[in-house]
Formats: C-alpha cells, structure tokens, sequence
C-alpha cells in the first residue's frame, strides 16, 4: 500500500483552488495523474515564512520545489505523460521554457509589481492567510524576491529598471499566450483529449490571470480575447476541481470582498509602521541594513526547471 501523501499549499479565491501558480501546477499534477493527495490549505497558524510552498510530505519526506514533488509522483507511478513520445516529451520542456521566459515575468510583474494590484488585492491576500508579525513583512518580502526574478531575467543592457522592462515583458507575455493559443487550437488539451504536465503547467500559469479580480487587468483582457484558452482553464476546473466557472462570485464572496478591504486598509497602516521602523534602524550604526538576497538562477539538470526558481 503506497504512503499517505499530504501537500500543503496556498488556498484559492475567485473560483480557483489555489491563486498561486506553483502550488495549483502541483494540484492539477496530481488530478491529471490520479495521485491520491491530501491537500491541506495553510492557514495563518503554519509557518509560510521560509517560502517552501507548496509542500509534498509523505512519511520521512518533505519535497519543497514543484518540479522535484512532480518527479517523485512519477516515481510512484503517478505519470501523466506515460503516454507522450520522445518529441512529444521534447515539446513539453520547449513550452515550460517559453512560459518560464515570456509569462512569467508577466505574471510576477501583474501579482507584486504593479502598485495598485499589489495593494489592493495581492498584499492584503497573503497576508490574511499569514500569521502576525510575518503577516506584515512576508507580503514586501516576496514582492521584492519578485522584482529580483525579473530584473535577473529581464534587466540586462539597455533595460535596467522595471518601468523600463515593463512594456517589454507585456509584449512577450501576449506574444506567449498568441503561441499557447495556436498551439492548442481546437484540441481539448495540448496533446489531445489527455492531460499532461505541459497542461497543469500551463493552467498554473494561466488560471490566476484569468480569474483574479485585479483592478489592472491588461494581461487579462488579452488572455480574454483568446477564447479557447479560457475554455481550457474552464473545463480544467469544473471536469478536475468541480469548481464553478461562472462570472458571479460563490455564496459570501460579498462579505470576503468586504472583509479584504477592511484587511487592506490594516495592512497597508501597519506596513507603513513597519517601513519607518526599518529607516530608522538602518540609519542606526547597531543596526547595519541587510542586503537583499538575489535569486539564483539554477545551473542546470533538475534544478533548472521553471519551477525550482519561480517566486514566490
């Protein structure tokens, strides 16, 4: 009898089963594979502080990077690309390279740079799910671990800064959902009527920006306009999460709508606090200021994958 396995990620909104990529990639894996997990929503008692999420624990194991949680449910014999052939298999790594490189930073730039989604819908999010005083700094720390990611892929000569690379990272983003969509067509999914990893990759990548009420939405309305995309992320979450995929919000959306601005307007107060107490420490001679950790980016072989190095 194999092992109980248990994930541990973040929760959903707006109809999805999880708002972050990483962690819903890991959750529609294991649908499309059949692997038995018990998926346990952090909740703002778990320590979210070291970034490990999503998390894969099956007895003596914890499994912290997506790409390595999906390897070892292969090892089980939960493959969801068992049927795929070399150049099919060589195809899935080429599209998880162009979303990698195309959407990604698009992706981070609409969740954690983008001042007004970031404040009103981003920030306030996390932190309600994120225990206090972490509740206040964790949100600021993977915004800046976000703007890391795309100036180490995208800050290069002549693009230094983000509001230079910004127009730029949106032109490949819109130019990888265009790609995503001729390559999908009419087919249900990217390999025919079965789903692969390519699919749960894809539908990561994709499902927050479609269903995610921010109030800047450029990425959205053009991942909108591309109908057969939208139909895949729908029937992934009614045929694999029997969530609804209807533009109304789910019974007492209203009142957690309510409830996230009176957060916001906490958070945003508290995080101020918190700002000014970090100048004044770092004029302090005691108190030198901490660098910031620049991401790395992985060298190669398994570390190198997509999802090994995305943030948060």
């Amino acid at each position: 009898m194999a092992a109980p396995m248990e994930l541990k990620c973040w929760g959903g909104d707006w109809g999805l089963p999880s708002v972050h990529p990483e962690s819903l990639t890991v959750m529609a894996y294991a649908k499309f594979s059949g692997a038995p997990l018990t998926v346990n929503i952090i909740s703002s008692s778990w320590k979210a502080s070291k970034g490990d999420i999503p998390v894969l624990i099956s007895e003596d194991k914890v499994i912290s990077q997506p790409a390595k949680i999906l390897n070892f449910l292969r090892k089980q014999k939960y493959n969801a690309d068992y049927e795929l052939s070399a150049k099919q298999g060589a195809d899935t790594l080429a599209y998880i390279a162009l979303l990698e490189e195309k959407l990604l930073p698009a992706l981070l730039h609409t969740f954690w740079i983008e001042a007004e989604n970031y404040c009103s819908v981003t920030k306030p999010w996390f932190a309600s799910r994120i225990a206090f005083p972490l509740s206040l700094y964790l949100p600021g720390k993977m915004s800046r671990e976000a703007l890391n990611r795309i100036l180490l892929t995208k800050g290069g000569p002549p693009l230094y800064s983000v509001t230079e690379v910004e127009a730029q990272i949106y032109r490949d983003a819109k130019e990888c959902l265009n790609l995503l969509s001729k390559r999908l067509g009419t087919s249900q999914f990217f390999f025919g009527d079965t789903p692969t990893t390519l699919d749960a990759f894809v539908f990561g990548f994709l499902a927050p920006i479609y269903k995610v009420c921010f109030p800047r939405v450029q990425l959205q309305e053009h991942l909108k306009q591309l109908p057969n995309l939208c139909r895949f992320c729908d029937d992934i979450l009614t045929c694999y999460f029997r969530l609804s995929v209807s533009g109304h919000s789910p019974a007492g959306q209203d009142t957690a709508d309510a409830n996230l601005q009176k957060l916001t307007q906490l958070v945003n107060k508290e995080s101020n606090l918190i700002e000014k107490m970090d100048d004044n420490l770092r004029k302090s001679p005691q108190h030198p200021p901490r660098k910031l950790t620049t991401l790395k980016l992985a060298a190669g072989g398994e570390e190198s994958s997509p999802f090994n190095r995305l943030s948060p």
